[in-house]
């Protein structure tokens, strides 16, 4: 069976005033049906980038696409015209965005923005959206739905603004809801209670997910595939448990270390990765994270390393490193 996602080769660059920025080189993976995949890594590393531009929703310019297929269902999403991609957002893609306070407009009621959608792509009459958004605000624990679908944004709470997103997100029932930073404007409280949420839906409505995030912590408990992204490329991809407890590439192992841990006496400090993010204005050579990596070959510098499978773990565990890890931290005693 064919994935429902498969990127390939995807490139992603803007043209600015201090040069191109290659914000996205060479990304290829594939997304299975009903899987949820985390993507992490640090501000700059492609991670939302590259999901916004899968569906024409980068400027262009200065943003473009160099090359690349991303192939949804079988159609090559990069060789569709806006009006066909119009159909696709919403429909089949949904989306939930970082701040619910600027995506939402302001002068609009919350029946109206999640009723558009429903409009747009269904044709529904206005009391049959009426309806459908008032099921909707109850799915995502929205109370008294009828009456809180007629007020405006500034009346809802930052967590429940958020609901109101993943409604709008789910609201045409689409095959692959992508979001974006979905919970790192909330409190913890209300972050778990939507993580929930997306756990309900999944189980009810079996949505595909990809859920773009810099909180390992959030990937642990909601995805079952995590890929780590730095510097527009893929360090490590594979299943949450594997790639968390066996780390085969020096930046995960760096982001996995930096987490706090409870309860171990005598440590004061948290670990820090050495060093600055890559300069995206210069072409992209070697390993993206040779420069900050204590573990770095002279190979690592000049050549790109490929993604391919770690020998020794489970299948779909796949890392891009030109070094051996385990041994490099048996050599030096760190303790992985």
């Amino acid at each position: 069976m064919a994935p429902l996602l498969e990127v390939r080769n995807l490139t992603v660059a803007f043209d600015t005033p201090d040069g191109t920025v290659h914000a996205v080189n060479d990304v290829s993976y594939s997304l299975e049906e009903g899987e949820t995949l985390g993507i992490v890594g640090e501000s700059g590393s492609g991670k939302s980038v590259h999901a916004l531009s899968m569906v024409g929703l980068i400027a262009t310019p200065p943003g473009r696409i160099v090359r690349g297929e991303v192939l949804f269902n079988g159609r090559d999403l990069l060789a569709l015209s806006q009006r066909e991609l119009f159909e696709v957002r919403g429909k089949e893609i949904g989306f939930v965005f970082q701040d619910p306070m600027t995506s939402l407009n302001p002068v609009l009621t919350i029946e109206r923005q999640i009723a558009e959608p429903l409009r747009r792509h269904f044709g529904m009459s206005a009391s049959q959206a009426r309806t459908r958004v008032v099921e909707l605000l109850e799915l995502v624990g929205i109370p008294d739905a009828a009456r809180r679908a007629r007020q405006y944004p500034h009346e809802f709470s930052g967590g429940m603004r958020q609901r109101v997103m993943i409604a709008i997100g789910i609201s045409c029932n689409p095959k692959l809801l992508i979001a974006d930073e979905a919970t790192t404007a909330l409190d913890v409280t209300v972050q778990a209670q939507i993580l929930d949420l997306v756990r309900d839906l999944k189980k009810k409505i079996g949505t595909t997910v990809i859920w773009i995030t810099h909180d390992m912590g959030v990937v642990a408990g909601l995805a079952d595939t995590v890929q780590v992204m730095y510097g527009g490329r893929i360090m490590e991809r594979g299943p949450v448990r594997a790639v968390f407890h066996d780390p085969r590439n020096a930046y995960t192992w760096g982001l996995l270390k930096s987490l706090p841990h409870g309860g171990r006496r005598g440590v004061t400090r948290l670990y820090q990765i050495p060093g600055n993010p890559p300069d995206l204005t210069k072409e992209p050579v070697g390993d993206p994270f040779a420069p900050r990596n204590p573990f770095a070959t002279e190979r690592c510098r000049t050549e790109t390393p490929p993604l391919g499978e770690v020998e020794g773990s489970v299948a779909g565990h796949k890392a891009a490193a030109w070094y051996d890890l385990r041994a490099a931290l048996a050599a030096t005693q760190v303790q992985p």
